[in-house]
């Protein structure tokens, strides 16, 4: 057991039995969503796993540890306080070793994950390449630990607000599998349709796991990338949204915000804009991806 690692008893157990696990980042509570809002929706996401035969374990740091799994208190805080840090893996070992608070990333919600045994992880969007990359070299590190860590990762695509194309041709450069469920073109988080070609393409859970034990047992490191279409009637058309991002990214510019304070940023801005749109959009499609993750880490444990 890792010194760093701290799993919630049911986690424990439930690993310990071979039963399925589903990891759920932090970020969305702290960082992505206001209050009450966040933690009502990690409750129902959590719930929704539940339902569908599998345990979450929500991911963050705090006491000097990897929490693997929170309590309601915890959630609570991590809804509420303004003082949470946003921590991707360059940001884990000060956080950790100044006792903070820190809500994780998709890259670092996959390191715990997988340094506690998890399999499954599922979360909204992942970051990835961003637009204008090519001046900024502004590339998430979720990529990079899509590249390395063996947890599959469900998602509604990639973030809308990222450059779609270049990610899924990073994705391609990192060997990292790129699964649609039930069609052919990629989705766009808050859209079905992002205009690009799915690169693979599965129609259940079963079909998913059996990919991913066979990648891993092949001795392939690094993760599996499942795009999950968000529902028809929840989503918002392409060009509508990409006219609300257009105007996110000249608001982050003319503001001069940068880094990893963008994409809380570009988010909130986008659902003050659509009048909660995006924010309804966002909500219906993590309830979506749990359900979907739940039901791969069930058929996983199989094998």
């Amino acid at each position: 057991m890792n010194a760093f690692l701290n799993i919630l008893p049911e986690v424990a157990e439930t690993l310990n039995n071979g039963r399925p696990v589903v990891a759920l980042e932090s970020t969305i509570i702290s960082h992505g969503m206001p209050y009450p809002k966040n933690v009502q929706t990690a409750l129902a996401v959590e719930e929704t796993v539940r339902a569908n035969g599998a345990v979450p374990a929500t991911i963050a740091i705090f006491n000097g540890k990897c929490q693997v799994g929170l309590n309601r208190e915890n959630l609570e805080y991590f809804g509420q306080a303004k003082d949470v840090w946003k921590v991707s893996l360059r940001d884990m070992p000060y956080v950790i070793s100044q006792n903070l608070y820190g809500a994780t990333t998709v890259a670092a919600t996959m390191r715990i994950a997988s340094m506690a045994g998890i399999k499954v992880f599922v979360t909204g969007g992942i970051g990835g390449v961003h637009r204008g990359a090519e001046q900024t070299m502004d590339i998430s590190a979720d990529l990079t630990e899509m590249g390395q860590t063996s947890v599959a990762v469900v998602s509604a695509g990639v973030k809308s607000i990222l450059d779609i194309g270049l990610t899924l041709e990073y994705l391609e450069t990192m060997g990292i599998p790129v699964v649609t469920l039930g069609q052919d073109v990629f989705p766009s988080f808050y859209s079905r349709n992002s205009g690009y070609k799915s690169p693979l393409r599965l129609e259940n859970a079963d079909g998913i796991a059996g990919l991913m034990h066979t990648k891993w047992k092949l001795g392939l490191n690094g993760a599996v990338l499942i795009a999950n279409p968000i529902p028809a009637e929840d989503e918002i058309a392409a060009p509508e949204m990409e006219t609300h991002i257009l105007h996110a990214l000249a608001a982050a510019k003319d503001k001069n915000i940068t880094g990893k304070e963008l994409t809380p940023f570009l988010l909130q801005y986008i659902a003050s804009y659509t009048n909660g749109e995006s924010l309804d959009a966002n909500i219906a499609l993590i309830k979506h991806n749990a359900r979907l993750g739940a039901e791969i880490a069930v058929a996983y444990a199989k094998y």
